[in-house]
């Protein structure tokens, strides 16, 4: 067997270009600012980046200002985008934020004085500002909004370039919150005439043109995951997990199979042991209905242990040493989220660090 670690992620950095042109074609018009917090949703936000600048993207956003700080470096001199970061601004933030070029996205009055003070000291600051029209989570209230714009010298110091919000159920088209959301939003929009606003994620992008605004800001669905939270054709996977197989065991009727009592065979099985666990990033309750895929078919998920994990083999031939794909083309993050209940994000910033990576297409 050879030497190489037991477990190889694979990011295809074509996948993602390809994912970036879908989600683009669904909203002609728009520029499109992807989100690459979390280490680029755990994939590597410096070869992400890079790579998304390549097919033309000129602003990102992150969630911590570290993150922002480390693209910043990742990206070079040569690739001056902009940088946004989520977190807004908190004391001391203001030289850091300076230094790196970032852009805070501002959620919350106190945020704004803080900002509007160190401005004062510096020179005017460009801020993006976060409204919630809805979701309860980030952004000063649409009273706070008419507000600021009521009295500008709040803002004296600050340069609104974007006037942003951030939809809650967009997954489900359906749901009257959306238009909700989006009356909101319009409410707003002419409060700020001069910033450019951005108001869909992914699965607002999927709906209908109106959500789009001036910049769409895709996330999950660069990464392959669908808008709906279940697999959409148009997009490839760009992360394929896989582990090679340690050994092959043969179980018999009545044996218990991992830890406690959870699975007892109910027929003779053959399982392969694979060199991954929830140490690298594969979710344990997702041994509850998850799918591996091996020989050309899928294979049932028996048991996720912290680095092993067991899968049924059926009668298909195995070997040591040949790889078994835990996610990937063929094993759907989404379907993998739902196994696990939860989402594919999860799924894909839980991908740990101990796996070989390799990366195809150019960065």
């Amino acid at each position: 067997m050879s030497s190489s670690p037991p477990a190889r992620l694979t990011i295809d950095l074509d996948a993602l270009a390809h994912n970036l042109a879908v989600l683009r074609a669904a909203a002609p018009g728009a520029d499109a600012a992807p989100v690459i917090k979390a280490d680029g949703y755990g994939l590597g936000a410096g070869p992400v980046g890079r790579r998304l600048w390549a097919e033309g993207a000129r602003a990102f956003f992150v969630a911590r200002l570290s993150e922002g700080e480390a693209l910043r470096d990742e990206l070079g001199p040569d690739r001056p985008a902009a940088i946004y970061v989520l977190d807004g601004f908190l004391p001391g933030d203001g030289p850091r934020l300076a230094a790196s070029g970032l852009t805070p996205v501002l959620e919350s009055l106190p945020q704004i004085e803080a900002a509007n003070t160190y401005a004062a000291s510096v020179g005017r600051m460009p801020i993006a500002l976060q409204v919630d029209t809805g979701m309860n989570r980030q952004g000063v209230t649409l009273d706070e909004a008419k507000a600021l714009a009521a009295s500008p010298d709040r803002l004296r110091h600050l340069d609104v370039q974007v006037l942003m919000s951030h939809l809650g159920s967009a997954t489900d088209p359906a749901d009257a919150r959306n238009a909700l959301q989006l009356e909101r939003f319009n409410q707003v929009r002419p409060l700020f005439p001069e910033a450019r606003t951005s108001f869909a994620a992914s699965a607002g992008i999927m709906l209908a043109p109106d959500y789009r605004a001036d910049i769409i800001r895709p996330g999950i669905s660069l990464y392959g995951g669908g808008p709906e939270e279940r697999p959409d054709p148009r997009l490839k996977a760009v992360a394929r997990l896989e582990a090679k197989i340690l050994y092959i065991r043969n179980i018999l009727p009545g044996e218990i199979v991992g830890y406690g009592s959870r699975l007892v065979a109910d027929r003779p099985i053959r399982m392969a042991v694979v060199g991954a666990g929830y140490a690298d990033g594969v979710i344990r309750a997702s041994q509850r209905g998850g799918y591996a895929w091996y020989g050309g078919a899928r294979r049932e998920v028996l048991i996720v242990t912290m680095d092993l994990i067991g899968v049924d083999l059926g009668q298909s031939p195995a070997a040591i040493g040949e790889y078994v794909e835990l996610l990937g083309p063929n094993v759907l993050i989404d379907d993998i989220a739902t196994a696990a209940g939860t989402v594919a994000h999860e799924c894909l910033v839980r991908l740990g660090g101990r796996a070989e990576r390799v990366y195809l297409g150019a960065a």
